[in-house]
């Protein structure tokens, strides 16, 4: 699959790329998105395989400036991008130096949005999980959340045989886009993931963006709520 930018909400691309193989065989469609900052730089998150097209077309758009690792497993194709815009900084969820020592990061992604794009660009680190810390961004011009693995749909038809069965029990293949169980049953510190889930809920959301589920257009704020309803204390 070649990936292209596709205008998901002023100042926000997203591009599909290549599906990649995880752990038992699964598949999973990868997506990224960039956003456009004031001034023209693009801030890249969970960047997918990189074409000659997607890089003309991200060109286009202006100046890549940071590239986003939002989680420990999103990190696939970071070194292309890093190789193609040596010039832009680099950024990590927590834990993901010490995972991808092959690689210079220019800093760790924390609780607060970096000095180079809070004022258009807020974050969350959602925490407390045994199987990878998620840092959820709001992107507030176009009040679109972005969220990695925390929440996933595919079609009924995504996966087969045995895995279909484990996607089902899972949640992945729910009705509506859902925290699977494998992470509900890994947050071990749910203190630190109720205190996330409620900075998250205070954003002005209308727009969901998800790695491996549809977008959400509308009443962004109210998904949230239902896809976190376990979560609550």
């Amino acid at each position: 699959m070649v990936a292209m930018l596709e205008q998901f909400a002023p100042e926000i691309w997203i591009a599909s790329g290549p599906t990649v193989t995880a752990a038992a065989g699964f598949h999973y469609p990868t997506r990224m998105a960039v956003i456009r900052l004031a001034g023209g730089a693009l801030f890249v998150w969970s960047p997918v395989a990189l074409s000659d097209a997607l890089g003309a077309a991200v060109d286009d758009l202006g100046e890549v400036r940071y590239l986003i690792a939002p989680n420990a497993l999103h990190h696939t194709f970071l070194a292309e991008w890093r190789r193609a815009y040596p010039a832009a900084k680099l950024y990590g969820a927590p834990g993901l130096r010490r995972q991808r020592k092959d690689l210079s990061f220019d800093g760790e992604l924390g609780d607060a949005p970096s000095g180079e794009w809070a004022d258009e660009i807020d974050q969350v680190v959602f925490g407390g999980n045994l199987i990878t810390t998620e840092v959820v961004f709001f992107h507030r011009g176009s009040r679109t959340v972005l969220f990695t693995d925390l929440i996933q749909q595919f079609s009924p038809g995504w996966f087969r045989g045995w895995r279909a069965l484990v996607a089902r029990l899972d949640l992945m293949t729910s009705s509506e886009p859902a925290v699977p169980r494998k992470f509900r049953n890994a947050f071990v510190n749910r203190r630190l993931a109720r205190a996330a889930r409620q900075r998250i809920l205070a954003w002005p959301a209308e727009r969901v963006l998800m790695a491996h589920a549809p977008p959400v257009s509308s009443d962004g704020q109210a998904f949230i709520g239902r896809a976190f309803r376990w979560l609550r204390p």
